[in-house]
């Protein structure tokens, strides 16, 4: 049997760390895409399943050798999870236009060089997962998101276009929309000291809906999934 691998973005200490802890528990090798090589080679020690793969996603030169190296050390994932992030938050005339061309290398661009490099091999397969994270910026503009929103309006908008694409051969491609604070450390220091556990959602659940979505029966494919706490406002 084809060993499963799962290729994850944003290997970070919340979300990204909560799924590969969850694909690694059931079983998958997780390549785990991200900038920080010290953080990634302790969860690379922590867990046995997973590798890592020190990897700016701004520097698509970086990007493509990365990609080059999981398909000659791993193979081709059948899960991508792309969860890396980077954003500016800040209105129009107060920052640097060339930051919402960061942003966008990051948020889309990157997705799209790793959708196009291993959607043949799924196509090969006849199956296979693609899933962002994303929140709702991807969904409405406000002041201080011009440089932010952008970018993940197109990237929720890219894989629609996959889907539609790739959907009826097999590979079922999704956009997570978190609408929540998500509980990390700094997160509670910056947004939310005084409140309650409940107002935030955990990374582990995260991760359980990711795996989810990424083991839906073909007969019940999400696209646009929406998370929230049960008191959030929306």
């Amino acid at each position: 049997m084809e060993e499963k691998l799962c290729l994850v973005t944003g290997v970070g200490e919340g979300t990204g760390a909560a799924i590969v802890r969850r694909f690694a528990a059931d079983g998958y090798k997780v390549a785990m895409l991200a900038r920080d090589q010290e953080r990634l080679r302790a969860y690379e020690a922590e867990h046995p399943q997973t590798v890592a793969y020190p990897c700016d996603l701004e520097d698509l030169e970086d990007l493509d050798n990365t990609i080059e190296r999981v398909q000659v050390e791993l193979g081709s994932p059948t899960v991508i999870v792309h969860n890396a992030v980077r954003a500016t938050f800040a209105r129009l005339l107060d920052s640097n236009p060339m930051e919402l061309e960061r942003n966008f290398r990051v948020n889309t661009t990157s997705l799209l060089y790793l959708t196009k490099a291993f959607i043949p091999p799924m196509l090969d397969r006849g199956y296979g997962s693609i899933i962002a994270t994303g929140n709702t910026a991807a969904f409405r503009g406000v002041p201080n998101y011009a440089f932010f929103a952008p970018t993940k309006a197109a990237q929720r908008i890219f894989l629609e276009s996959l889907a539609r694409d790739f959907g009826p051969k097999g590979i079922h491609v999704a956009y997570l929309n978190i609408d929540a604070v998500i509980d990390v450390p700094w997160t509670r220091d910056r947004f939310a000291p005084d409140k309650p556990d409940e107002f935030f959602i955990t990374p582990h659940s995260i991760a359980d809906e990711v795996f989810h979505i990424a083991h839906q029966p073909r007969d019940a494919w999400s696209f646009n999934v929406e998370l929230r706490p049960y008191a959030e406002k929306w």
